[in-house]
């Protein structure tokens, strides 16, 4: 069966970066992915590399960043006036820092800058402006159970009608 949009498919992977880096791997998580092509869950080169495998196929594939994380985006680099940090954190360029959203989802920052009165942290995604490399090996592909169809209805998430845009993806 070959993999088409709303099929569950199972998979391992690795994900490097460009000098070879391991980022992640389905082994680290001591399972093989599992997600529907085409929900939006994923990031969009990887999903669409799906479409057309078939069980035990193996492939490479490499991701321009705006198939991945996207570019990074100047604007999301913000100065935030130190006394706005606890006054013993020991603060250092590159150390990743949670900080809480207006709405209150807690989102990871890292900073990039440290100043006399300012630091600058960095809201884009660890992996924005990264070219990435997966090798990808299918392990299982199927349709979705009726039951799966229906609890993605309830929740108002179904995309198996191969929406580009639908809300829950």
């Amino acid at each position: 069966m070959k993999v088409t949009k709303g099929n569950i498919v199972k998979i391992d992977y690795t994900g490097k970066l460009e000098d070879g880096t391991v980022f992640d791997s389905s082994k680290s998580h001591d399972k093989p992915l599992e997600f529907e092509v085409g929900s939006g869950h994923i990031i969009e080169g990887f999903d669409k590399a799906m479409i057309g495998m078939m069980k035990e196929d193996e492939k490479e594939i490499t991701l321009k960043p705006a198939e991945a994380y996207g570019e990074i985006n100047p604007d999301l680099l913000k100065k935030i006036p130190k006394e706005q940090f606890p006054k013993d954190a020991e603060i250092t360029v590159g150390m990743m820092l949670e900080m809480n959203s207006p709405d209150g989802m807690k989102i990871p920052v890292i900073v990039s800058e440290i100043g006399d009165k300012e630091i600058t942290i960095d809201l884009n995604h660890p992996m924005a402006g990264k070219t990435l490399i997966f090798n990808i090996k299918l392990l299982s592909v199927r349709k979705q159970t009726k039951k799966e169809i229906e609890d993605a209805k309830k929740k108002g998430t179904d995309c198996s009608s191969g929406c580009s845009s639908c809300s829950g993806c």
